[in-house]
């Protein structure tokens, strides 16, 4: 029952968004720098209504709970203000009906089913249980799609390629071309995006986040498919969308720069190409 309502729904809201894409691209240029943080409860991110009898077709933020080795960083590095100020971004550049409340999960829980997108921030130190490579697997198996985000140089993507191997040890991540629809399908980006954190940036320009032995000049996005060629998971290697999303009322240029230019765009395209494949 709860693979078959993961499907529905996931039909459900890519229907709807569908519909609005063209709108989504129209409106596009609508974006105004909100620096105005003083409401406590949102962080001054505005609220709106939802029709509670279509909420089960409502698109919600669902962010992963989990474990982690000592590292700095974690499940909720920029948290919350990044998943309120992505859903408010959809919900006025797409017609996509988003509920305002992000929520977090864990892979074990019963309702990850309910939910076609999860989101996993800063896997570099993150450690699954049997429990949950098992609940991951399932889930993507049957329609799900998770994005992965935040987290730079070697070390950190092969601990999470060993969580991903537990997961599926028959599916390698592979590279992602710029040709791919995803970077494409709303806004139509002409290189790969790289955000980096809001104190690693400025004028001056950005040339990756330093790690030992590793390279972090250029991001690098990675897909897991299944045997249809859908992406499953999108990883998003030597970047950090969430930052993107959670600075962009603290700094006007790096709201220009890199909210609006790279991080949002890109964010909003992984979800269209979630709830419509």
């Amino acid at each position: 029952m709860k693979q078959a309502t993961l499907k529905r729904k996931h039909l459900l809201v890519g229907c709807t968004l569908l519909i609005g894409l063209v709108a989504a691209v129209a409106s596009a240029q609508r974006w105004r720098y909100r620096g105005d943080y003083r409401d406590v409860g949102r962080n001054g991110v505005p609220t709106w209504e939802v029709d509670q009898q279509m909420l089960a077709d409502t698109f919600t933020f669902v962010r992963i709970k989990y474990d982690s080795y000592g590292r700095r960083g974690g499940w909720d590095t920029d948290f919350r203000d990044s998943d309120l100020n992505f859903s408010l971004r959809l919900q006025q550049l797409t017609s996509l009906k988003v509920n305002p409340e992000p929520i977090v999960l864990e892979l074990t829980d019963d309702r990850l089913f309910d939910y076609p997108f999860i989101y996993i921030i800063e896997p570099g130190g993150m450690v699954l249980s049997e429990a949950e490579i098992v609940a991951l697997r399932r889930y993507l198996l049957n329609g799900g799609f998770l994005m992965v985000d935040d987290f730079w140089g070697d070390e950190e993507y092969a601990q999470l390629a060993r969580n991903l191997q537990r997961v599926f040890p028959d599916r390698p991540a592979v590279e992602v071309p710029l040709s791919h629809e995803i970077f494409h399908c709303v806004y139509d980006l002409k290189e790969k995006p790289q955000v980096p954190a809001i104190n690693a940036a400025g004028p001056g320009g950005f040339h990756g986040e330093y790690r030992p032995g590793s390279d972090t000049s250029r991001a690098i996005y990675r897909s897991i498919n299944d045997d249809e060629g859908r992406i499953m998971v999108f990883i998003c290697h030597n970047t950090d969308l969430g930052d993107g999303w959670e600075r962009e009322g603290e700094d006007p240029w790096y709201f220009e720069e890199y909210s609006v230019k790279k991080a949002y765009p890109m964010g909003i395209n992984i979800v269209t190409y979630a709830m419509t494949h």
